[in-house]
């Protein structure tokens, strides 16, 4: 048996197909799993937990009876869906963790986080984070209604596209200084991530000690899964 790991799926209504593909890897490679873990931006948006589109039914569905079944369904926020609350965790029955986490893989401790709060040169970004990761914004954002809730979403959604198109790519990645200040601070030799949609394993040595980063690959172009076992830890892709 084994531990997955997957982040940056996007669902949402627009990708239908995207969508088909998580229920069947849920309903079949899933499966063969004692534990899942999706460390964030699992939805395009999610504005809260007393609305998502109907169209995620089935992805809902597909997360409530992997728990159901016994198996452990753990999620990160992301940038996307940070809104995820309790209502979320009792729909689908999963449990949000904060991040980053420290977690137990296979008898050794390794660092999980969405990554986002790691990407320290992109100044703007890191504002607009701290702005909607206030509990006072996001309490005042939930009042509203609906609707106005969508028109923001959107708003940001356009906003966010224009501005990446002017920053270079090395800004938007995460820091290596930073990278290694947290997994020092949390004392672990593996951090595994997402947000970046740069698929990789990273190694490098900080004070003679052999450091892993392993970073997960979004679900646009191709399927990413990290499958860990007692052996190793493997990072797959595969065609949607």
């Amino acid at each position: 048996m084994s531990v997955l790991f997957i982040s940056d799926l996007h669902l949402s209504s627009e990708r239908p197909d995207i969508i088909e593909l998580f229920v069947k890897f849920m309903n079949n490679d899933a499966q063969h799993a004692d534990a899942l873990y999706i460390l964030g931006d699992l939805f395009e948006v999610w504005l809260g937990d007393d609305y998502y589109e109907p169209e995620l039914e089935p992805a809902i569905t597909a997360l409530r009876q992997f728990a159901s079944s016994g198996k452990l369904l753990y999620l990160l926020h992301g940038n996307r869906d940070f809104l995820m609350d309790t209502g979320f965790e009792k729909m689908t029955g999963c449990k949000i963790l904060p991040d980053p986490s420290t977690i137990t893989l296979h008898e050794k401790s390794a660092l999980i986080s969405h990554g986002d709060e790691l990407c320290i040169d992109d100044t703007e970004y890191m504002e607009f984070r701290k702005m909607v990761r206030d509990p006072q914004w996001q309490k005042a954002f939930l009042a509203k209604p609906v609707e106005q809730r969508i028109a923001f979403a959107k708003q940001a959604r356009s906003e966010s596209i224009s501005k990446t198109q002017q920053k270079e790519l090395d800004i938007m990645d995460v820091n290596q200084n930073a990278v290694e200040k947290l997994m020092a601070d949390h004392g672990v030799e593996l951090l595994i991530h997402g947000h970046t949609h740069r698929p990789n394993t990273h190694r490098f040595n900080v004070a003679g000690k052999s450091m892993t980063r392993i970073v997960l690959g979004d679900w646009y172009e191709h399927g990413s899964v990290l499958t860990c076992d007692k052996k190793e830890c493997e990072l797959k892709s595969f065609t949607l």
